[in-house]
């Protein structure tokens, strides 16, 4: 099947667009790869391609049939998106109650979890017949947000679904899913994009010296994007590795605390990486300083593994970064000796 890459957002899924789409069909798909590669885009366009009624002949999705208008709008009957409310606005789903998602008034947090409630109701949904005549999707993505009953909850429909029903999943840590789930799908890998595709991708988004950021995201384009939103310049993550090993969190300035954690864990499997004589993955190599050896980063990673399970927390952001850098002080050969009143901000987690 031809697929209309102008209707894709993210132009590198349109080859394994079109080779899952030149598949014979199965009921239940999961499509796993990096998160921020396009796991969600991919599974959309699938979904638009599968309910567009165009003729066959016509590169698809065409963007302009029934079907595809009412994709579009967020109000197809024969299509199910069940999406954390969480990420609702990041994936530009604005109707919360088409997605699946708990839309009670509530100074809660919104849900990082698929709920049970949302996937019986979607089971409902799925013993309905189709509205249009081109079958029904239900899409959860991630997968893995699903908690124990919901994904229990759902085991009978992925291993039978009504007939006409098709199930796709998507999952950035396919293990972290019940074995019983992962062996009722047919397993799809998305591969990473290539660097060209993605660079060019992210120039057209408005993002300064690319390469810096595609790198710093593990080669995921999205990762990169979101990266740049929230404030992470390439000059500055540049500096981060020599700024970190003299001591100082200011090229972390402004960041969002989980992002700024991440980054440190990065610096820090980068360090121990070439500690070992292998090669960095997020920075180059002539940024990263000479260490003491794995055993004081090991100690450091260990603190920041603690650090990123409570990210969410109401910490004092600039004040818990300061720490975890002042950390990772003995990790460096060449150390700044902190001063007492520095000195005694650096506090484990723990302690905090």
């Amino acid at each position: 099947m031809v697929v209309n890459e102008a209707a894709l957002p993210l132009p590198w899924l349109a080859a394994p667009l079109a080779d899952v789409l030149a598949m014979p069909p199965h009921h239940a798909l999961l499509v796993h790869g990096a998160a921020g590669s396009g796991l969600f885009e991919f599974a959309d366009g699938l979904v638009a391609a599968q309910l567009c009624e165009a003729d066959a002949a016509t590169a698809r999705p065409c963007g302009r049939c029934p079907g595809c208008h009412l994709r579009q709008a967020g109000h197809h009957p024969d299509l199910r998106r069940l999406v954390p409310a969480a990420l609702l606005t990041s994936l530009g789903l604005a109707d919360a109650a088409e997605e699946g998602a708990d839309t009670k008034a509530s100074k809660a947090k919104p849900s990082r979890e698929i709920k049970v409630e949302a996937v019986r109701e979607a089971i409902g949904w799925t013993q309905q017949s189709s509205s249009r005549g081109r079958g029904k999707w239900l899409l959860l993505h991630p997968a893995e947000a699903l908690n124990l009953v919901a994904a229990n909850a759902l085991l009978k429909t992925l291993e039978e679904p009504p007939p006409g029903v098709r199930l796709l999943l998507t999952s950035a840590e396919p293990d972290r899913l019940l074995p019983t789930v992962r062996s009722r799908c047919r397993r799809l890998a998305l591969a990473a994009p290539a660097a060209e595709p993605a660079l060019a991708w992210l120039r057209g988004q408005g993002v300064d010296c690319p390469e810096v950021l595609l790198r710093a995201a593990g080669g995921q384009p999205l990762l990169a994007r979101s990266m740049a939103a929230e404030g992470v310049q390439s000059a500055h993550w540049l500096a981060l590795p020599g700024a970190v090993a003299a001591g100082d969190a200011g090229p972390m300035a402004g960041w969002p605390l989980p992002r700024a954690v991440e980054a440190l864990q990065k610096l820090c499997h980068d360090a121990m990486a070439t500690a070992v004589g292998a090669a960095p993955r997020y920075f180059p190599a002539d940024r990263l300083p000479a260490t003491d050896g794995l055993a004081p980063l090991a100690a450091w990673s260990k603190v920041l593994r603690e650090a990123a399970r409570h990210d969410e927390h109401p910490w004092q952001a600039g004040l818990l970064v300061e720490s975890l850098v002042l950390q990772s002080a003995p990790a460096w050969a060449r150390r700044r000796a902190a001063g007492p009143s520095r000195g005694g901000r650096a506090t484990t987690l723990a302690g905090r």
